[in-house]
């Protein structure tokens, strides 16, 4: 026997390959759909790093079309929002993205650079299942604001073309038709792959940005050449709000309705996984990705914030106050009105035509977050199938549901307004969270007030739009419970795979199994540690041998496998050996006691070509009380469990390590 001493076993990959492989025919639908997929992924466990990486700046283009399209309507909802005060307001907002989000996310991205965002900096601070319960609850916001920014954005794609002066009559009753079809184009480009996704966002990106800067700089010259623009609306603020002090005071509590403007953030670091960093980067420190991605956000926040305050500024001084109203033609479309109105129809369906795309694309950044998050967390649970780990598959899932969520809501803007908000500023109020306590945890006493007071005023915000539009909580409830039914029920019907990642035995195991294994044989009794004396190994020992009759000749291992963290599903299990007396013993930790015992047996059989026999004694009690020990808890009825997973990952009887119970 010659196995190799790094103990890097490889049957649970195989296994589980088997397992998949059985589960979908190789076909070429099957070939496509898992193309990039690897049933055993290392440490990075998203979609997006089957695809390449990608200059930081393009990467901001694909996070972007989310972030910069809401400058479709922002500066429409400042107005509804605040009136004549909405540029104030919109100052707050800027203030609250550049000193308030912006150094929240530098320190996430900093702090979970493989795209897991403040996700994981909150998760490492909960283990077993109140953990899984409490990301399960997050992921279900992450739903929420994702989602419905992809049925969101495709349905105010779709208000845009019907309102456009050119669009067919045909089109006014089309709403919901024409948003499913958006839905539809951008499912099509994201199973061609993120590099197409990321050529389109840079395109759209540049077009809209360059198209919205000629439109708010023709409103400012205009601004310039009539003075008297700024003085009524100078005059209409001190009508309406008095000293300043009141103003300031008005404007913040007008800030939580315009909280849309800080959509992005998430997307921002959930995407960090496609940038490109140095080529000194490692998995554990990938220094280069963590200073892009800090570039990637901060320049889109410098960009976005200089033109939320400027197209509000314009819009709230040029456009008629009854415009703004349900109706109006400038509700919704604010910027709009003013391309038709300033620069004539032409430039204005011009500008349209790339709200239009860009609306429709920003769903394209929801999209590759989910493709990053969702990846990372339910498959290393145990509670979805092994195989959303692969993007094309994902993307009908996820295509799937927001099709059925515009169904439901019949493609209306508004209805999904009040849901897209709170997923946003929930997600936002976790992030601000998680790095209050990491602060606090580092010690960092000047920082931990500052952010501490960040954290405040998202609490303030989230709960201010959770009072104002309630039905954004329950649409998020929903979304909560889906994926916590769906999520425990995959882990009930996966109970029983193999669930390991990997296997390593120490140097001391290795010793024990070449003692122990010199006939073609090795006879492990699986043993639960008490005291761990030498007497204890004895009397079992005696009693295992007159149980099973094993020859009194044949040597053997103990073999005990300790809970670490039952919650978690595939771990990777570290065999250790030791001698206690003249016993050998083989010890490990798992979330599972039968899983992993299956998993020992079967790389041992196929590091060292002997064929292993596992002892075991009975177990008396009530089954369906062990069957839930081994689902909450990893225990339970060990013996036949680990006959059923090893008769799941090996289907050859005559392969499979053989189980004896006395």
């Amino acid at each position: 026997m010659s196995p190799a001493l790094d103990g890097e076993a490889g049957l649970p990959g195989e296994a589980m390959s088997h397992v998949v492989s059985e589960a979908m025919a190789p076909n070429r639908l099957s070939k496509w759909l898992l193309k990039g997929y690897s049933p055993t992924p290392a440490r990075s466990t998203d979609a997006t790093d089957q695809h390449a990486k990608h200059p930081w700046w393009q990467v901001m283009c694909l996070t972007g079309v989310d972030y910069f399209s809401t400058l479709a309507y922002q500066p429409g909802i400042a107005f509804v929002a605040a009136g004549a005060l909405a540029p104030v307001a919109t100052l707050v907002l800027v203030l609250m993205t550049l000193f308030g989000a912006l150094p929240i996310y530098r320190m996430v991205a900093k702090h979970s650079p493989h795209g897991e965002g403040s996700i994981a900096m909150l998760e490492r601070l909960l283990g077993w299942w109140q953990g899984k319960l409490f990301v399960l609850m997050l992921l279900g916001f992450v739903a929420t604001d994702f989602i419905i920014t992809i049925t969101l954005s495709a349905a105010d794609a779709a208000a845009h073309v019907r309102e456009n002066p050119f669009a067919p009559a045909a089109f006014e009753s089309r709403q919901l038709e024409i948003t499913l079809v958006f839905i539809l184009l951008l499912t099509v480009v994201f199973l061609r792959g993120f590099r197409e996704a990321i050529g389109i966002a840079v395109l759209l990106v540049g077009l809209f940005l360059m198209l919205n800067l000629i439109v708010v700089s023709v409103g400012l010259l205009e601004i310039v050449r009539n003075p008297h623009l700024f003085s009524n609306w100078t005059d209409a603020l001190r009508h309406e709000h008095g000293n300043p002090l009141l103003l300031i005071g008005a404007a913040l509590l007008v800030f939580p309705r315009l909280a849309l403007g800080l959509s992005g953030f998430e997307t921002g670091v959930a995407v960090m996984p496609l940038v490109r960093g140095d080529a000194t980067d490692t998995d554990a420190k990938p220094t280069g990705r963590i200073r892009n991605t800090h570039k990637l956000l901060t320049t889109a926040a410098l960009i976005m914030s200089g033109y939320l305050l400027s197209s509000s500024f314009v819009t709230s001084l040029l456009i008629p106050a009854e415009e703004f109203e349900e109706g109006g033609e400038a509700n919704g479309r604010a910027l709009s009105w003013l391309a038709h109105d300033r620069l004539g129809d032409g430039f204005g369906t011009v500008y349209d035509v790339s709200t239009i795309a860009i609306l429709w694309f920003a769903g394209a950044s929801a999209l590759a977050g989910l493709l990053s998050i969702i990846p990372r967390y339910l498959p290393r649970y145990g509670m979805a199938p092994d195989w959303t780990r692969a993007v094309r598959p994902l993307v009908l899932v996820f295509a799937t549901i927001a099709v059925a969520v515009t169904v439901a809501f019949k493609a209306d803007v508004d209805a999904q307004g009040g849901a897209y908000a709170t997923g946003v500023l929930v997600l936002m109020t976790s992030a601000a969270f998680a790095v209050v306590l990491l602060v606090r945890k580092l010690n960092h006493r000047r920082r931990l007030i500052a952010f501490t007071l960040i954290a405040l005023v998202f609490v303030y915000t989230t709960l201010t739009n959770i009072i104002e539009r309630p039905d954004g909580i329950r649409i998020a409830s929903f979304f909560i419970g889906a994926i916590i039914i769906t999520s425990l029920v995959s882990r009930v019907t996966r109970s029983t795979e193999l669930r390991v990642t990997d296997i390593e035995f120490d140097f001391g195991a290795w010793q024990l199994l070449e003692e122990t294994g010199p006939e073609g044989e090795i006879h492990l009794i699986a043993n639960h540690a008490d005291d761990r004396t030498s007497r204890e190994y004895l009397l079992k020992e005696r009693r295992e041998r007159r149980a099973s009759n094993i020859p009194e000749g044949k040597p053997v291992l103990f073999l005990e496998i300790s809970i670490r963290d039952a919650s978690e599903f595939a771990p990777t299990i570290r065999v250790h050996g030791e001698r206690i007396g003249r016993h050998r013993v083989l010890t490990a930790e798992s979330a599972s006691v039968p899983n992993a015992i299956a998993a020992i047996l079967l790389a041992i059989r196929d590091q060292t070509g002997m064929h292993p026999h596992v002892y075991f004694g009975w177990t008396e009690g009530n089954p369906l009380k062990y069957l839930a020990r081994f689902v909450l808890f990893g225990e339970g009825d060990i013996a036949p469990v680990t006959h059923e997973v090893l008769r799941k990952a090996e289907p050859d009887p005559r392969e499979r390590p053989s189980i004896h119970v006395g």
